[in-house]
């Protein structure tokens, strides 16, 4: 884990997975906060829950910008705080967008026009087109240093199998970032995963790491 880490510098702008808490790479978050790299732009759906994950890397105050579409909900107080503080610098984006930058950054495109959020505040500063008689908003891809993506299964070409919703971001991040990091619970031999079955192809994934799987709780009597 820690080698995985170890050359994240300071000021990175890094991808990390997850919609909410599913598909969240909790412990390659875990090692960044004790790998210690600052001022970091982190682009996430959200912006953390609790104490712990995303929210233990803003609380440790090692993110300097985040990109998301819903910093705010019941368990989001740590970015609230940090937010009305005047600590945190925070970009909007609408959750269609989102995808839709980071998944141009990863297949090269140079941007996009889309209909969402034209005439609102979040298009000031932005291109605008009207294209057959509708508003757009040009929209500019995501690229990223680094990716933090959570999988269910590997082999060691970095070849991916995700389990179930936790899929969400973690393709199109792999593909955007110029170092994708990837935690998994299971390595198999090549040649194990069907071939139908994979997600993201080895080419995209630089590390792989291997975590432990949280114990599931003992099904009822």
């Amino acid at each position: 884990m820690e080698s995985a880490m170890a050359d994240i510098h300071d000021g990175a702008t890094i991808l990390i997975g997850g919609f909410g808490l599913a598909g969240m790479p909790a412990e390659l978050i875990d090692a960044l906060i004790a790998q210690g790299a600052r001022d970091l732009t982190i682009v996430n759906n959200n912006a953390g829950n609790g104490d712990t994950g995303l929210a233990a890397l803003l609380k440790a105050k090692r993110v300097r910008k985040i990109i998301c579409s819903f910093p705010r909900q019941a368990d989001s107080y740590v970015f609230d705080s940090l937010f009305h503080a005047g600590e945190i610098e925070l970009e909007l984006v609408p959750q269609g967008n989102l995808a839709e930058r980071i998944r141009a950054a990863g297949a090269g495109i140079g941007g996009f026009f889309t209909r969402t959020a034209y005439g609102t505040p979040l298009a000031e500063g932005k291109e605008t087109r009207i294209i057959d008689g509708q508003g757009y908003v040009f929209e500019k891809p995501i690229h990223a240093d680094f990716a933090l993506i959570k999988a269910e299964t590997a082999d060691r070409w970095g070849n991916l199998v995700y389990r179930k919703t936790a899929r969400n971001f973690g393709p199109i991040m792999a593909m955007a970032a110029k170092c994708p990091i990837v935690q998994v619970s299971n390595v198999v031999e090549l040649g194990e995963l069907d071939p139908e079955h994979i997600i993201t192809p080895g080419l995209f994934v630089k590390r792989v790491v291997k975590v432990a799987s949280a114990a599931k709780p003992a099904s009822a009597a």
